[in-house]
């Protein structure tokens, strides 16, 4: 009798005037009026806020309809019923909205604090507490990976939720952040478990129809996960101006761009002192580059560069010769050859000869 005393405490309030509507209703067989709809979806609201089950509220409304059913000249089982219906129609939906008032907030919430964490921004304590709630502590170290598609991903994305399905699949709860940025997949993780981020890459590759992968390094705190986030957008912007098609790429071991590039000026003035002699072959320069470019991608094999270029070995050897002679530097020397390779990688990085420096 406690626990039904309880119960009644408990729901009553969200219950207040619903016996007086269905009452006055039945007994003539009108509508609701728009206030006592309204009425209806106040109380939902405030039932949904206080984290009140609906199905323990929908009990309830039927309990007080059994305990308090209307009688008198007129009142039918069908009046009563479509006076209940239409209440609980209302109630239902104040407690929907409500709901969806509170996803939308959590959602908002969620973003910010995504946006703040990728960004480094906000205070770093404050940053820590909210990460918790997310299952991350940040007083550990982390790995970022980033997966891009064809497409722009967002979080209701049917890509997105695959992929979180697969991972909760494998791994269960293991402090796991998936989210979207900037239309990309973003998966953080704790930085000892790379076997996360290689599901996540696996799966963010067949998700986004064939796309590519990027793994930042380990690192520890708030700050790490920003440079983590920061790595693997590089590697994807790396692996775009060099063409590289490998679906995983990971930063550690692309630290070799970063270094290269990191004097600009010094790689501009190696490219044109290297490769600037080029420009006066016949076509151009872009012919002899691609003739270097595929000659190193292919471990300085004639043969296989050749076939990649679609030319015979013998027109191969002869833009070989061709490059030797306009540059002085002959690309088959071990001694040249690094200077040719590194002038080759810089020239791409740069975006030569398409911009000129």
């Amino acid at each position: 009798m406690a626990g039904q005393q309880h119960v009644s405490d408990e729901y009553g309030k969200y219950l207040d005037g619903y016996a007086d509507v269905l009452g006055d209703a039945s007994a003539t067989g009108r509508r609701l009026t728009r206030e006592e709809l309204d009425s209806r979806r106040a109380l939902g609201e405030k039932a949904a806020e206080a984290g009140l089950g609906l199905r323990a509220l929908v009990a309830a409304h039927m309990a007080e309809a059994r305990a308090n059913w209307p009688t008198g000249n007129g009142v039918s089982v069908d009046s009563v019923l479509a006076a209940a219906a239409q209440a609980m129609d209302a109630f239902v939906e104040g407690y929907e909205r409500a709901q969806r008032h509170a996803v939308r907030q959590e959602e908002a919430a969620r973003r910010e604090f995504i946006d703040d964490l990728l960004y480094g921004r906000s205070d770093l304590g404050r940053l820590a507490q909210r990460a918790e709630r997310y299952g991350l502590r940040l007083s550990y170290e982390h790995a970022v990976a980033v997966a891009r598609g064809t497409t722009a991903y967002d979080e209701g994305d049917p890509a997105l939720r695959e992929v979180e399905r697969a991972l909760i699949s494998r791994f269960g709860d293991r402090s796991i952040l998936l989210t979207t940025k900037d239309g990309r997949l973003v998966c953080i993780a704790p930085g000892d478990q790379d076997e996360v981020l290689a599901y996540f890459a696996k799966q963010a590759f067949a998700a986004t129809g064939g796309g590519q992968v990027a793994i930042g390094r380990p690192q520890p705190g708030a700050v790490g996960v920003v440079h983590s986030y920061e790595e693997a957008l590089n590697a994807l912007d790396l692996a775009e101006r060099l063409e590289l098609d490998e679906p995983v790429l990971r930063a550690a071991d692309l630290l070799v761009y970063p270094v290269l590039t990191r004097d600009r000026q010094a790689m501009a003035d190696l490219v044109h002192s290297a490769l600037g002699p080029l420009r006066q072959a016949r076509g151009g320069a872009q012919p002899l580059l691609d003739t270097l470019t595929a000659y190193f991608d292919s471990g300085c094999v004639s043969a296989e560069a050749a076939r990649r270029l679609s030319l015979s070995v013998r027109a191969f050897t002869y833009r070989l010769e061709r490059i030797h002679k306009l540059t002085g530097a002959d690309p088959s020397d071990p001694v040249h050859r690094y200077t040719l390779q590194t002038a080759v990688i810089g020239a791409r990085l740069l975006d030569w000869p398409a911009k000129s420096f």
